[in-house]
């Protein structure tokens, strides 16, 4: 499904996304390399075992980015121009290599741009959860989005 225009967006709606990711050692070994984040909670297994966890904990930006790409084809894949900012993003449990995750998506707000004619910016709350149900990840983000083009 394609995303969908600032008209199509209701304050209140909710997206169950039926994608779901598991998440590799290698997703966490190349994501903390390519953005120069060498701390051992993420790449030292023998550290690792030392803290709370016990093990290797995957990069949190990743898990940011993972669960707002799971939320792209149900609502803002080629409609929207940009995210305008993150707010309120929390981890209230650790991602660990092998788990699985799906996100889901609540409009939260909208408006009409005050500096484009052709676009309004829509809020969403989106939610991450483990195989077990866990809530891992949460965020709110502002995006630049396309209204429907005039016929």
């Amino acid at each position: 499904m394609a995303g969908l225009y600032f008209e199509e967006f209701e304050v209140g709606r909710r997206f169950e996304h039926l994608v779901r990711r598991t998440v590799t050692e290698t997703d966490n070994l190349l994501f903390s390399a390519l953005t120069m984040n060498p701390a051992g909670l993420h790449l030292d297994a023998e550290y690792a075992k030392r803290t709370p966890f016990g093990e290797r904990i995957v990069n949190s930006v990743f898990t940011l980015g993972l669960m707002v790409g799971l939320s792209v084809y149900d609502t803002t894949y080629g409609t929207t121009l940009g995210n305008l900012g993150w707010e309120e993003v929390r981890f209230p449990k650790p991602v660990l290599i092998g788990d699985t995750l799906r996100a889901a998506t609540t409009v939260v707000g909208k408006r009409e741009s005050q500096s484009r004619q052709d676009s309004g910016v829509v809020v969403f709350e989106h939610r991450a959860f483990n195989q077990r149900d866990e809530e891992v990840a949460s965020c709110r983000r502002a995006a630049l989005m396309l209204k429907r083009p005039a016929a």
